[in-house]
């Protein structure tokens, strides 16, 4: 029972925001996801995973350590995505990218928060850093026939990830007047970032329900899968291999939809995929964290 109300605990917080995101658009009142979007991923987010690297406890071994699962675990997710959307014979520019790439950032970094603490997200921002970059990358490449790396380079989070690291590397700390203005403009990422994706559901038109219930329930499957075997395999202590398997397992990113709607993929299959592997993860997400705790 104390298992229960510790899941809950870990849980409910995210889906009640996510929550109000969806009422307030089922009630009629404006919401400008491009701008908010723009604010937390350029600004709130960085700030966010800097001060998260540079003011962490983990030891940078253990940081180098689960970098390199993630790349592994990424690394196999494409590969195994990449046969199933040919078996499935389903369209390698509309399908590929949302079922390796999970919500690391509006789900994936407060799960971490609110079940494992500071600790926890300090891991989880090091794998929703490196899903950005093959997001930017290959993610691209996949759905508009072309990535930049330049692109990627100038990415804010990118760069706070970098500086972050380096001050953790050399035990740095900003000006504690800094540090205070950066961790007050970091914190509004997550709260932003839920409501966001309840907005996001809310205004989504699914598309093939069956297909996408199916697809979304082999994606998570094949993430839990690898996430667990790659974790075992580079030895990562308990909360990094936490932090991995739930970030991995994510549902798809709401980003997919975007850049299959800018870039002419089938962007009502994606929505249909976003909305039904996020409402799966309300039952989903539970049943992880019972297992992993």
């Amino acid at each position: 029972m104390n298992l229960v109300f510790t899941v809950l605990e870990i849980t409910a917080p995210v889906f009640l925001l996510a929550a109000i995101g969806f009422g307030w658009v089922k009630v009629g009142i404006e919401y400008q996801v491009r701008f908010v979007t723009q604010l937390a991923m350029t600004l709130s987010v960085p700030c966010l995973i800097f001060t998260s690297l540079m003011k962490t406890e983990i030891d940078p071994q253990a940081l180098t350590k689960l970098s390199l699962a993630s790349v592994a675990a990424y690394a196999a997710v494409s590969v195994l995505a990449f046969l199933m959307v040919r078996l499935g014979k389903l369209d390698l520019r509309t399908f590929m990218a949302p079922i390796i790439f999970g919500n690391t950032g509006n789900l994936g970094l407060p799960l971490a928060l609110f079940a494992f603490g500071e600790v926890g997200l300090g891991y989880a921002v090091v794998v929703f850093a490196i899903m950005a970059i093959w997001s930017f990358t290959f993610g691209v490449w996949l759905v508009a026939g072309g990535g930049s790396l330049v692109k990627v380079v100038k990415e804010p989070l990118v760069g706070a990830t970098v500086l972050g690291g380096i001050f953790l590397w050399q035990g740095w700390e900003t000006p504690v007047f800094l540090t205070n203005a950066l961790e007050l403009i970091g914190q509004m990422a997550i709260p932003l970032m839920l409501i966001t994706l309840g907005v996001a559901v809310a205004r989504m038109h699914p598309g093939h329900i069956k297909r996408a219930t199916w697809i979304s329930l082999v994606k998570l499957l094949l993430c839990f899968g690898i996430a667990w075997v790659v974790g075992q395999w580079f030895e990562l202590d308990k909360v990094a291999f936490a932090v991995l398997v739930i970030q991995i397992s994510t549902p798809v990113a709401v980003t997919s939809y975007l850049l299959a709607e800018k870039y002419g993929a089938d962007s009502e299959s994606v929505a249909g995929l976003v909305v039904v592997s996020t409402l799966m993860s309300v039952v989903a997400i539970p049943l992880m964290l019972a297992i992993l705790l």
